[in-house]
């Protein structure tokens, strides 16, 4: 089954009740699923840590939000694919997010007149679906550090196909180190 849209769990306020206890018939959350991030840190490390990078470019969101991890890695491959096309092993990138929280789907009986076999609301908790990552608003979703201005200026300019792969309203921000 596909995954529902980001609208349906993307704008909501609360945390998400996902209770988790060492007695498996108690917990609502019986199995965990693997994040799809699959690097959170990408580069050239060597020279981030000797602090040869004096520009960064950042990613912060405007409003609090929860981002699916799905919506994580693809804004995390394209970036990626922006970086070694304009500016290649001059860049370190890193997500500042990690998705802890879990999606929960109450899954229904799908056919002609099949509904009597759905449960309705009662223990309407549902499945794990997926992870996602709570965001506040001004919170540092990713960012890229470069060497030259001229790199930090070109990703910069490009950072505007990233932001449509996140559901929130984004500001890209550049500045000196």
């Amino acid at each position: 089954m596909a995954l529902r849209k980001a609208s349906a769990y993307s704008k909501k306020n609360t945390r998400p009740y996902t209770r988790k206890s060492s007695r498996k018939n108690r917990a609502y959350i019986k199995t965990v699923p693997y994040s799809k991030i699959v690097k959170l840190t990408m580069g050239d490390v060597a020279s981030y840590k000797a602090k040869a990078h004096k520009y960064k470019v950042s990613l912060i969101s405007e409003e609090g939000v929860m981002i699916r991890d799905t919506a994580l890695e693809s804004a995390r491959m394209l970036l990626h694919k922006i970086l070694e096309e304009k500016v290649p092993g001059q860049y370190y990138s890193a997500i500042k997010l990690f998705p802890h929280h879990m999606i929960r789907e109450n899954k229904t009986a799908a056919g002609a007149g099949a509904d009597r076999v759905s449960t309705g609301m009662t223990q309407s908790f549902g499945i794990v679906i997926g992870r996602m990552a709570i965001v506040r608003p001004q919170q540092e979703i990713l960012f890229a550090t470069l060497t030259t201005e001229e790199a930090a200026r070109k990703v910069k300019d490009s950072m505007s196909s990233v932001k449509a792969k996140l559901p929130c309203r984004t500001k890209v921000i550049f500045k000196k180190i």
